[in-house]
């Protein structure tokens, strides 16, 4: 494991007018070259063409001269180029079957970012001004950054709550493999409690949506009495809403963020159940709960910062019968519906809480997997993720 890890420090800032007037411009033309680069690349590919980043790279040089894009001068270079290489690696990932083909970039849908790499801004002592910029950024610094860091890159964005947010990548030397621990904790996610640990503890569902979701209704439904189009009104409705969004998602990264160092820290090894999420929001019923519980966030969170710190997350196969199965004598339950949250075996008389015992069984099906080293299997390409597979349970002796 690398001594050193890069990190992203992301704070707010507030930009002149003249510095909000050049990034929208930027953002424009980041934008606009990604999509001439896209088309570009599209039609090679009916022709059965490949073009490579140098190729679309010379085509930005002519399209610059032309009396159309003339405009394209006026910004640095250096996103332009850098959308290009965002680019690249989408059809990287495309071809590797990582990911879908490319999409156009929409001025209202896409998220609108700019990347500096560090030939287009200069950071000294605190400050940081941006090519094409006479002033530094006026950033507030919520925390420090390491200690002689020097940032590689630098990304500019503003959300759809109107927020300016700068991005800086740097490596931090304070992230370093912690002493180990011979702790190992099985966790089972749920609706009724956000998490439920292997050792009987419960974490409350703060259920952010929830808390916010009369606010975010009536803002809805006063941005669905504005005119469609781009007049002065609608646009303060649908910034309305999307301040309330931006609320919900800040509160549930923040309890994320808290929940998963405090595991991380605390144990050696975190055994999960591998989710199929994204088919289980085709519920219906439970698509608006199960988005606000944020499960994905949760597994990405915990991943990558046991990776930073040395610990160890296994997913096991989400056709595990972890709730239906006795965690005491393994016998299997032929049926568990949602709505029992307390049984007892029939075979051992134990009693169970259905939460504590799925991640009680998580925990020994996980703990089988890092001693013995079976049913291991990758079960997507985000590392950090060894997975035990479904694993036959003893029969019942007649």
């Amino acid at each position: 494991m690398a001594t050193h890890v890069k990190r992203a420090f992301k704070y707010r800032f507030y930009p002149t007018d003249a510095q909000a007037a050049e990034l929208l411009r930027t953002f424009g033309c980041v934008r606009k070259v990604y999509n001439m680069g896209l088309a570009a690349r599209t039609e090679a590919w009916a022709r059965q063409e490949r073009v490579n980043y140098n190729q679309t790279s010379a085509m930005l040089t002519a399209w610059k001269k032309t009396e159309e894009l003339a405009y394209l001068n006026e910004v640095s270079c250096v996103p332009l180029q850098q959308a290009l290489r965002h680019l690249q690696t989408a059809f990287a990932n495309f071809f590797a079957k990582r990911a879908r083909y490319p999409r156009f970039k929409a001025k209202k849908k896409s998220r609108a970012s700019a990347e500096y790499t560090s030939s287009a801004f200069r950071f000294r002592n605190g400050f940081l001004t941006l090519a094409k910029m006479a002033d530094p950024l006026n950033i507030v610094w919520s925390r420090p950054l390491p200690e002689g860091a020097v940032p590689s890159t630098v990304t500019v964005s503003q959300d759809s709550a109107g927020r300016w947010f700068v991005s800086l990548l740097c490596e931090d030397p304070s992230v370093m493999p912690l002493a180990a621990v011979p702790a190992a904790v099985g966790i089972d996610v749920g609706l009724n409690h956000l998490l439920t640990l292997s050792t009987g503890e419960k974490v409350a569902n703060p259920r952010h949506e929830r808390r916010d979701r009369e606010r975010l209704a009536r803002a809805q439904r006063e941005l669905s009495r504005k005119a469609k189009g781009d007049g002065a009104n609608r646009r303060k409705a649908r910034r309305k809403v999307a301040k309330i969004h931006a609320r919900i998602a800040d509160r549930r990264r923040d309890v994320m963020h808290k929940l998963t160092t405090r595991l991380v820290r605390e144990n050696q090894t975190l055994m999960i159940e591998d989710l199929t999420v994204r088919a289980m929001v085709k519920n219906r019923s439970l698509a608006r709960a199960i988005s606000d519980a944020a499960w994905s966030q949760f597994r990405s969170m915990l991943e990558y910062k046991a990776r930073w710190y040395g610990r160890n997350v296994i997913a096991v196969d989400r056709f595990f019968p972890s709730s239906k199965l006795c965690s005491h004598c393994g016998t299997l339950q032929s049926e568990m519906p949602l709505n029992v949250r307390t049984w007892t075996c029939e075979s051992c008389g134990t009693s169970h809480d259905r939460d504590v015992n799925a991640a009680n069984n998580l925990l020994a099906a996980g703990l089988a997997v890092s001693v013995c080293g079976a049913g291991v299997r990758p079960q997507r390409r985000t590392p950090g993720g060894q997975s035990a597979v479904k694993q036959k349970t003893p029969r019942r002796e007649p």
